[in-house]
């Protein structure tokens, strides 16, 4: 059983200097409020990741990457891009990894294994998203995908197992304000819980995304084997982000 529950926005390609204010504002709500069984992470873009940390007492908060490059773990001739190294020295805590938007650009499931193992090295915690097209949801596919997806990338040490936790975002919920029915979901999730005890001998968080927002977050509320939210354009305004978590415990 998995106590406490996650709130983790991806803010994506969004946010300047000035929109960091959003996240200053959650900092003081989560200071003002007593529950501390949920953990809430911002995953930023680069360009925000230092001075995030720098600008502000994030007691609270933690910070998180959206992606980095797999080419070195440390640091090389790789113009452009960003090492695991880099980010642990941002003091980041954890990064997403195979995000379907990357997956859609020719992310393979081997350059995500090795992200995971890269990252699992500098002992980051890894936010692993998986998810199904609509094309294959409606050939009735998804858990079939989604179980390829973890098979193929999870280590089996459990000591790694306990650094990841699993974002189920079926993409054609992504941003399209379309959200798969509580009888889908509670289905999905006890198989994807059933499959990782059997095959993994380890019981490892499961996250939803897709779409999430604080008109709908009270249908997850009862959403079996779900421990918490991976969170995409309602998490840019603080307003929005605060609403979800008070409207989720509320």
């Amino acid at each position: 059983m998995h106590s406490k529950k996650h709130f983790i926005a991806n803010w994506k390609m969004n946010g300047l200097i000035k929109d960091l204010n959003h996240i200053s504002r959650v900092s003081d709500y989560l200071k003002k409020i007593k529950k501390n069984d949920f953990n809430c992470t911002f995953c930023l873009p680069y360009t925000l990741l230092g001075l995030a940390k720098s600008r502000f007492d994030l007691k609270k908060i933690n910070l998180g990457a959206q992606n980095f490059s797999v080419q070195d773990i440390n640091s090389g001739p790789y113009t452009g891009s960003i090492s695991i190294n880099m980010l642990k020295d941002l003091k980041c805590k954890y990064v997403i990894i195979g995000h379907s938007e990357l997956r859609a650009k020719g992310e393979t499931n081997l350059i995500i294994k090795t992200k995971i193992k890269y990252a699992l090295e500098k002992n980051l915690k890894i936010i692993l998203c998986v998810g199904e097209n609509l094309m294959q949801y409606k050939a009735n596919k998804s858990f079939q995908i989604v179980k390829n997806q973890l098979k193929l990338v999870l280590p089996k040490n459990k000591k790694d197992l306990r650094n990841i936790t699993i974002a189920y975002e079926p993409i054609w919920s992504i941003g399209t304000g379309i959200i798969p029915q509580n009888k889908y979901l509670n289905n999905f999730f006890n198989k994807i819980s059933y499959y990782l005890k059997k095959d993994f001998k380890f019981s490892i968080s499961l996250l939803y995304g897709g779409s999430v927002s604080s008109k709908n977050i009270k249908q997850f509320v009862n959403i079996n084997k779900c421990n918490g939210f991976l969170i995409g354009g309602a998490s840019l305004k603080s307003k929005n982000f605060i609403d979800i978590i008070k409207k989720y415990y509320n």
